[in-house]
């Protein structure tokens, strides 16, 4: 963790220029690089009133000082011999010359990507240019032509960000509308622009398309949820005086048991800015601004809301404080503690769902700001067949109603995300089948001739491989229960029982059950 050194943005000189380059060529003991000035092109300013030609975004946010700097005209060199740097700097002068056709077309983001590209050319040339004097050359040309990569760069940022803030592509917001990063505070600094930014990639912007019905089981999780992120939008006045949503749901529980996925279903069917967060959003190496960080997050979801924040592995963030810990780490979950239940934050209208796999991990403090903490454990038997038809969806199996029933008990320990391995093994058996298969046999589908697996012993068998046979004649042969029960046999719970047997002692000292 380091002091961060106060910054000043370097003062921005525009190239206003257009400039074309001429092939390098030997002429006798000299060779010409020609750049030669051809119509003036504009530079991103705010406005027009610095330049006589048109600016190229009247929403540009650059520098206003921008002026304009000619490059030199003609430079001469010393002679050398063709070498592998001929080769690299005549394909960088080529492709120097399609990034300042594509700059004065207005291509500006395909300029941006040819002077880089132009840029790895001349590194390679430098590396084989033995001629001293070439060399200082070529690295004036790439400082230049750096630079005006550099000024394309800061537009296309500023217009990136005004079609976030406008007419580009949506956040996701409240009711469905969208939203922007939420509205400077006048006098919002560079920095705290810049952390903006950042964190205005951690708004999910398209719902996850996963319904309360896609989750099984887990029915007291869902209530809870909908509780808090659905009613209080749909029914506002049910939410009067005593009466509050929750503001902080901790969901906990083994591996894989649907956590991530209920926060999906959260961002679907709420219509609420939804910030999906992880340790890394938050954590800087900068001294200080990891705290900037989370009460910007907070302050960002105030003026968007309502609004859910969801905290994912939220352990790593918020585990408990003691004479090992960092600084940095303590000051980190003292604003979050100070932002979910502090004196003068507004906290209403702003749901923080976290989701960790080790609850005991938590600091006290944080873990009494979560009003509901939620078990998701490992699903019951009814829940394990209903996994099972949701893992298999509309996939052609040869499975019977009842033969769920019989998944769900062999699967005794397994978790939603196991089920998925399960039924993923399974579904690919008869895939392997067909790459083992050593003989095919013609069957009729829907009225036309096919080609599927079958045993060297099959009166209707045709020698062949899947080598042989057309992708219009293969017919995968049907998943059968055999298949699952295999696929069973292979498997095994990845959560052990002295996992669970510690999640059941937290849930019966802090939790509830999500069942």
């Amino acid at each position: 963790m380091f002091p961060r050194q106060s910054q000043t943005a370097p003062a921005i000189v525009a190239s206003s220029i257009h400039h074309h380059i001429t092939t390098s060529a030997f002429c006798g003991d000299l060779l010409l690089l020609l750049i030669r000035p051809s119509s003036p092109l504009a530079v991103p300013v705010p406005s027009g009133e610095l330049h006589k030609t048109r600016p190229i975004g009247s929403s540009s946010n650059l520098d206003p000082d921008l002026r304009q700097n000619p490059l030199p005209h003609v430079i001469s060199v010393p002679p050398t011999n063709v070498t592998m740097s001929t080769n690299f700097r005549d394909r960088a002068i080529a492709e120097v010359q399609k990034a300042i056709t594509a700059d004065h077309d207005k291509e500006y983001q395909k300029a941006f990507d040819l002077y880089m590209s132009s840029m790895e050319l001349w590194v390679k040339a430098l590396k084989w240019e033995k001629n001293k004097a070439l060399k200082a050359t070529m690295q004036e040309k790439m400082a230049t032509y750096l630079d005006r990569a550099e000024k394309l760069k800061q537009f296309l940022a500023n217009e990136s960000d005004t079609n976030a803030n406008g007419g580009g592509k949506a956040i996701m917001g409240a009711n469905g509308s969208s939203t922007g990063k939420g509205k400077p505070a006048a006098g919002e600094d560079d920095e705290s622009k810049k952390l903006r930014n950042a964190l205005s990639g951690a708004i999910l912007q398209e719902r996850p398309n996963v319904r309360w019905e896609d989750i099984a089981g887990l029915e007291g999780a869902k209530e809870t949820l909908k509780e808090a992120v659905v009613l209080p939008i749909k029914f506002p006045s049910l939410f009067q005086g005593k009466r509050q949503a929750w503001k902080g749901i901790l969901l906990y529980g083994p591996p894989g048991t649907g956590k991530s996925y209920l926060a999906k279903a959260v961002a679907t069917e709420a219509n609420s800015t939804f910030f999906s967060i992880s340790s890394s959003d938050l954590v800087s190496k900068w001294m200080g601004e990891s705290e900037r960080l989370v009460k910007l997050l907070f302050s960002m979801a105030r003026e968007n809301k309502p609004s859910v924040i969801f905290i994912d592995e939220i352990d790593a963030l918020c585990g408990p404080r003691g004479e090992g810990e960092s600084e940095a780490s303590r000051r980190i979950k003292t604003e979050i503690l100070v932002q979910m239940d502090g004196v003068g934050n507004d906290s209403k209208g702003i749901l923080v769902l976290g989701a960790t796999n080790i609850p005991w991990q938590l600091d006290a403090a944080i873990r009494r700001r979560f009003q509901r903490r939620v078990h998701i454990g490992l699903p019951d038997v009814n829940g394990r067949a209903r996994m099972f038809k949701l893992a298999i969806g509309d996939t052609d199996t040869a499975l019977q109603a009842s033969d769920y029933n019989v998944l769900a008990s062999k699967s005794d320990g397994m978790s939603g995300s196991d089920i998925s391995n399960v039924v993923q093994h399974a579904l690919m058996r008869p895939v392997r089948k067909i790459l083992q298969a050593t003989h095919f046999k013609p069957v009729m589908k829907d009225g036309k001739r096919m080609l599927t697996p079958c045993s060297p012993g099959d009166p209707e068998k045709i020698e062949m491989t899947y080598d042989d046979v057309s992708s219009e004649e293969l017919l995968a042969p049907d998943v059968q229960l055999k298949d699952f029960e295999m696929a069973l046999e292979d498997s095994h719970p990845t959560v052990s029982k002295d996992d669970v047997a510690r999640q059941i002692d937290w849930t019966n000292e802090f939790g509830s059950e999500g069942a």
